[in-house]
C-alpha cells in the first residue's frame, strides 16, 4: 500500500492507494501552523479490515513528529486510536484550561 500526502496552507489529506485504487482517505485542516485537525478518515469498503485506517492515522502521526506539530483528532476513528495507543500521544494536542 502506498500513502500519498497532499498539503496546502489551509488543509490536506493522506490517501492510501493499493492496486491503483483509493483504499482510504484521511482529511485534515490547519487550526494554526502548529496544529492540524483530523476531520475525517474513510476506508473504501473493498479494503475494509486491512488496516488502511490505522495506516492513514500513523502517516499523519509520522508527519506531525517530523514537523514538530500537534494533532487534534475530531474524527471518531482517529480519536479512538489516540485513546487506544499510548505510543502516539506525544503528538496529541492537549487543551490548556484558562481560568480568569
Amino acid at each position: 500500500m502506498e500513502i500519498k500526502h497532499v498539503n496546502t496552507p489551509t488543509d490536506g489529506y493522506f490517501e492510501a492507494i493499493e492496486i491503483k485504487a483509493q483504499a482510504g482517505l484521511l482529511t485534515y485542516t490547519w487550526a494554526n501552523p502548529q496544529k492540524l485537525v483530523i476531520e475525517h478518515t474513510e476506508v473504501n469498503p473493498a479494503f475494509s479490515g486491512r488496516g488502511v485506517g490505522n495506516a492513514l492515522v500513523m502517516a499523519a502521526v509520522a508527519y506531525a513528529r517530523a514537523q514538530n506539530i500537534k494533532i487534534h483528532p475530531v474524527c471518531p476513528f482517529a480519536k479512538m486510536l489516540f485513546k487506544k495507543d499510548e505510543s502516539i500521544r506525544d503528538v496529541l494536542f492537549k487543551e490548556r484550561l484558562v481560568v480568569g
